[in-house]
């Protein structure tokens, strides 16, 4: 039977939401390994919507459900509606929709909540020991839920135009877990904890190895799956 694999979004757009590319990576890497996936959100307003032309804050309301059903092309679920004992791993793209609607990392740092939801999902996850991956910023769901779990955000080197958020490997440290330094193009395994992550779009680099390094994370889910 083909493994099943749950997709967690957080909104359609990399600053309010989920971004897009790394969602498309993530769903084409699973369909070209014969893995089953299934998209999954939130049912609640996002934090706030952003103009991506100009980067700011625009004065209306969306829904994180009901933006991230444009990525999954309509066929999505409420997060409330994932049950952890029909699927066999979990993944999560990034974009500021994780920091933003999953948690509230962007506005908060160390001291983040993470959606109550979302945390019952992970916990639930971890606790039957079945695989979870991560892509970008979404690593810091993980550091804040899972005491001394290994994680990438890739570089760990603040001050450079490749890598702009590298500052997030010392808030992953904060918040008890450990930061693993790594290439764009790879992924961490975590085997005792069967977390898999990957700097994805923290590195300012071409599509394709970001295209690359979310695949080599999916791969590693897979072979976690037992």
């Amino acid at each position: 039977m083909s493994t099943k694999v749950a997709v967690l979004l957080s909104g359609c757009g990399v600053y309010d939401g989920t971004e897009v590319h790394e969602s498309s990576a993530v769903l084409t890497h699973l369909s070209r390994q014969g893995a089953l996936a299934s998209c999954f959100a939130p049912d609640k307003d996002q934090m706030h919507v952003v103009d991506h032309t100009a980067g700011t804050e625009m004065s209306e309301t969306r829904n994180v459900l009901k933006e991230s059903a444009r990525i999954a092309r309509g066929k999505i679920s409420a997060l409330t509606e994932l049950n952890v004992g029909d699927f066999d791993a979990l993944i999560v793209p990034g974009g500021f929709g994780a920091a933003k609607n999953l948690s509230s990392f962007a506005t908060q740092g160390v001291d983040m909540t993470v959606d109550l939801t979302v945390s019952d999902k992970i916990a639930a996850f971890h606790s039957a020991g079945k695989p979870i991956g991560l892509c970008c910023i979404a690593p810091v769901l993980a550091a804040k839920l899972i005491p001394g779990v290994e994680l990438t955000v890739g570089s760990d080197q603040e001050g450079t135009d490749k890598w702009p958020y590298a500052g997030t490997a010392a808030a992953i440290d904060a918040m008890g877990g450990k930061h693993v330094v790594t290439d764009v193009s790879e992924a961490h395994v975590d085997s005792k904890n069967k977390v898999v992550t990957t700097a994805a779009f923290m590195c300012e680099t071409d599509l394709h190895e970001i295209h690359d390094g979310v695949g080599a994370m999916v791969t590693e889910v897979l072979k976690l799956v037992t």
